[in-house]
């Protein structure tokens, strides 16, 4: 084998091992403050907020971006004291039409948002801090994956009902194993209509699919080789 054909596969398997690594939101980069419609935070892209028509807790609709369809960058640095093991850094990704500046923080009600790449993944995770109890209680928390359009994994959540005054609680959402080229988080109620609930999401972790750069190298290997036949 000749030394160009080494390095070509060598540079491949090199690519490969770099790109498996997860792209995290975190949240910290911004400044606080409305981050947009449409807000990219190292390479993971969040956009249609609030796009969506619903139910809220006490039977009334609501409507496409009657929540706000601005995402916020807050500075959560009170709850993420009081939660450290969901929260961390000193940001988060907050929604809607109105934040509090500094340490202090509001936490706003949303009904879905959606989370690409531009790309093909094979991984995704995300925390969230809200409410439970009180109004909430019976909503389904859903992270659903698709690819092409069409749903290929999901993982989800019921918020706890157990009556009485609502409270924060930490959760946590994943797909793992599967390709897609778009999330949605969601907020919905038993016969599948959207609800609303309110909560803060932080440390958004996308993985890219490792047979991306399989296919690349194999492509590029043989390339080469159609090259030197010639």
């Amino acid at each position: 084998m000749n030394r160009s054909l080494l390095f070509v596969q060598a540079s491949c398997i090199a690519a490969f091992g770099t790109v498996t690594h997860a792209s995290i939101a975190d949240f910290e980069t911004p400044r606080e403050g409305f981050a947009g419609e449409i807000f990219t935070d190292n390479g993971i892209t969040f956009s249609r907020l609030n796009d969506v028509s619903g139910m809220n807790p006490d039977g009334s609709s609501y409507g496409p971006g009657e929540y706000g369809r601005q995402f916020i960058v807050e500075n959560a640095t009170l709850a993420i004291n009081d939660f450290p093991g969901v929260l961390g850094g000193a940001h988060a990704l907050s929604f809607g039409n109105s934040f509090i500046a500094g340490e202090n923080l509001s936490i706003n009600v949303l009904s879905s948002f959606h989370i690409s790449t531009g790309r093909v993944e094979n991984a995704a995770s995300l925390d969230m801090l809200l409410f439970e109890n009180g109004p909430w209680g019976g909503i389904t928390i859903s992270l659903d994956a698709t690819l092409g359009g069409n749903l290929v994994a999901s993982d989800s959540f019921v918020i706890s009902d157990l009556g009485g005054r609502d409270g924060l609680v930490g959760r946590s959402l994943s797909i793992d194993g599967v390709g897609f080229d778009s999330l949605e988080v969601s907020a919905r109620w038993d016969d599948g209509t959207y609800a609303a609930f309110a909560g803060l999401v932080d440390n958004v972790a996308i993985t890219p699919t490792p047979g991306a750069m399989t296919m690349l190298a194999m492509g590029s290997v043989a390339m080469l080789r159609r090259k030197r036949s010639i």
